[in-house]
């Protein structure tokens, strides 16, 4: 009885949408007859989620789209881009982007940071709907069973740029790479605009974060931590290839992570451009 009343708590709470049921019918995952795939992601689950979170996608935020096309369809592959926003506002328009946009829609496995699974419920909703702590096994894991990876190089660090420096690079983490070479991964680079407007943050307390088991804790210009709608610019380019075994120096491969660095930067100058209307649509070059 408990159970089914759970189920009927949670239909209420989070009503399931027609057109994302569909979307996650067609996801690329093998689910058993519960439900459930190899990695623990129950479709039920996913299906209220991304219910829920379909009508802040839509019309809380907006999200301007380009280049998804540049995103394979199918096959493994690691999805490398800037962080910003306070809360990882980013991470969440990404994965919208791909569930909710891409043609077929693809399910991202976010390799979050372990200080997520501090707040209850945490560890149970990420893993239902497939992001997994950042272990390098797991991941190579995935790759190797063609699914598509999300990461963020700049790591915490990256949300925690104030919202003057939103849209700039921190010093890009390098193990992205050696997965992307030992797993023959394509990269697919994008860049996001609009986080340090949504959250305008003005200050981190580190201190206190520490004392709450989280990197920080941002202070915005309202003193609140709800994003403010607003009008984001995802611009995803052409998939980039590497060469190598993932074992080469870190001289090596600190250049071809610098070549991803400078390929978002180019996609988050472009999408500066667009969103101050200094070019078109038409002048992308993704």
């Amino acid at each position: 009885m408990s159970g089914r009343c759970e189920a009927t708590l949670l239909d209420n709470l989070f009503p399931i949408d027609p057109e994302v049921a569909a979307r996650i019918e067609a996801l690329d995952l093998q689910f058993n007859k519960f439900g459930v795939d190899p990695y623990g992601i129950d479709k039920n689950d996913l299906i209220r989620f991304v219910s829920a979170f379909a009508w802040i996608y839509r019309f809380y935020f907006k999200v301007d789209v380009y280049g998804l096309d540049h995103v394979a369809s199918r096959g493994r592959g690691i999805l490398i881009g800037n962080h910003s926003g306070g809360v990882a506002i980013d991470g969440a328009m990404v994965m919208g982007s791909m569930l909710l946009d891409a043609e077929p829609p693809r399910l991202p496995h976010a390799m979050i940071d372990k200080f997520i699974h501090q707040f209850p419920g945490a560890s149970q909703l990420m893993a239902r709907t497939g992001q997994f702590t950042g272990n390098p096994d797991q991941a190579k894991r995935l790759l190797r069973d063609e699914r598509l990876l999300l990461v963020f190089p700049e790591g915490a660090r990256g949300t925690a740029k104030l919202a003057k420096d939103a849209d700039s690079l921190i010093e890009f983490g390098t193990g992205f790479m050696r997965l992307a070479l030992e797993t023959k991964s394509p990269i697919f680079p994008f860049g996001f605009v609009g986080g340090g407007e949504a959250l305008p943050t003005i200050a981190n307390l580190k201190r206190l974060g520490r004392l709450m088991g989280v990197p920080y804790i941002p202070v915005t210009k309202w003193g609140l931590l709800i994003p403010k709608p607003t009008r984001f610019q995802l611009l995803y380019g052409r998939p980039m290839t590497f060469e190598g075994t993932g074992h080469e120096s870190d001289e090596v491969v600190n250049a071809m992570v610098n070549r991803v660095k400078e390929r978002i930067h180019d996609l988050i100058q472009q999408g500066r451009a667009l969103r101050e209307k200094r070019i078109s649509e038409e002048e992308l070059v993704l």
